[in-house]
């Protein structure tokens, strides 16, 4: 493997990585930081390739690089140009698997199947480039393959397997066979940039937002419940919801980018978790709105140029309030994908019940004053995740009391 040399890249910007994956020409559009193993995964849609502890210690990700075992969680997707990459899809067909596949099924190398990938791409490298190269012995398979981790086989099966393909080849265990010449497209709908401005004021190493909103199917990755007492009565909250415009204006970290038919609008969020920060590009679709009941629903789909994506199912009801005013209550169902996703449902919950909360206090003061909150002025996503983190530390050191 070797890079092609590049000038200097921000971490927010994009940069187009062109490698070839199990003998199909890919080119991707990916920030610096971006991993190997999430190209593999959400760009190429090769879902094989597994991700443990992201740390290189477990092994899940293994896959060859120019013949090579290595640590796909481990390696920048740019440091892979030119590279040759050969992940677990590649080995063999279903029809025509390749002799480890074959040998895990007959020895029942398998049984919750998530180290599987790792186990055939890192035995296939064993046997291919290991010390010993395929006279390797059953006295030395516990050690050769203890780079990748297992829960639940205890490994007997595993090595057995290994052990029958390199007694039936000795001469060289054969080249994965799921290698025809075509070219795979990347998915995201990232489009490659180098500019240096900032992303989020020009658009810069952004990605082009969906023509359409898609919702997945299944349960949501967290749902959310707030409900929001105002003091605007509910006819003058109604009219902040009915307006997109003002209604973008209060959500947190959020602008509105463009207006477009049938009821679909182009944004920008912005969200920030220590050193991560994402900057989404997205559409949201009103699918729903029943002025007489005060009630609005809508689809939102984005991404960012680091492989994170979000959907959201959003409904927004008004109602009269006991003691006058309104209550506002806001329902979501978040469908989250790459780096975002690792922070986990309960963290997720939380952020978003807290923005939801500034977004009805957002609501409640465009609704008094007839404006909605000037741009850069509303509730900063940063505050609102340091917030959730507070209050997280605060109950954790109530309970050790």
């Amino acid at each position: 493997m070797t890079p092609t040399p590049r000038s200097r890249v921000e971490a927010h910007q994009t940069v187009e990585v062109g490698l070839t994956v199990n003998g199909a020409a890919a080119t991707v559009s990916v920030t610096p930081r971006m991993h190997l193993a999430d190209v593999l995964r959400d760009r190429l849609g090769l879902t094989g390739t597994h991700l443990g502890c992201e740390h290189g210690v477990c092994g899940m990700c293994t896959v060859l690089v120019d013949g090579v075992a290595a640590r796909a969680c481990l390696l920048f997707a740019v440091q892979c140009e030119g590279a040759s990459v050969d992940t677990v899809e590649g080995l063999g067909t279903p029809g025509d698997q390749h002799p480890l596949q074959r040998a895990f099924s007959a020895h029942h190398g398998l049984q919750c199947g998530f180290c599987t990938p790792g186990m055939l791409m890192s035995s296939y490298d064993l046997l291919a480039n290991g010390p010993s190269g395929t006279s390797v012995t059953p006295e030395e398979l516990p050690v050769e393959m203890s780079g990748v981790l297992c829960r639940c086989t205890g490994y007997r099966g595993i090595l057995a397997a290994v052990a029958d393909v390199a007694a039936a080849y000795p001469d060289g265990v054969p080249e994965p066979g799921n290698r025809p010449a075509r070219t795979l497209l990347g998915r995201g709908g990232s489009r490659p940039s180098v500019a240096s401005e900032p992303a989020g004021e020009t658009g810069a190493g952004q990605v082009e937002p969906p023509a359409e909103v898609h919702l997945p199917s299944g349960a949501p990755s967290a749902t959310v419940e707030v409900r929001s007492e105002l003091s605007a009565p509910v006819d003058a909250v109604w009219r902040v919801l009915d307006d997109f415009e003002q209604l973008a204006g209060c959500l947190p970290g959020a602008s509105l980018v463009e207006t477009l038919d049938g009821d679909r609008y182009r944004g920008r969020a912005v969200v920030a978790l220590g050193p991560v920060k994402l900057s989404f590009e997205g559409l949201a679709q009103v699918v729903e709105r029943d002025a007489d009941g005060h009630r609005l629903r809508v689809h939102a789909q984005g991404a960012d140029a680091g492989g994170s994506a979000t959907q959201a199912d959003i409904q927004l009801l008004v109602s009269p309030a006991a003691g006058g005013g309104s209550v506002l209550s806001a329902d979501a169902g978040l469908f989250l994908s790459g780096r975002i996703a690792q922070f986990g449902r309960a963290l997720a919950g939380d952020v978003s019940r807290r923005m939801f909360e500034q977004f009805a206090s957002a609501v409640d003061q465009a609704a008094t004053t007839g404006t909605a909150p000037e741009v850069g002025a509303g509730p900063s996503p940063v505050r609102i995740v340091l917030g959730v983190l507070l209050a997280r530390l605060r109950r954790l050191f109530a309970r050790r009391r």
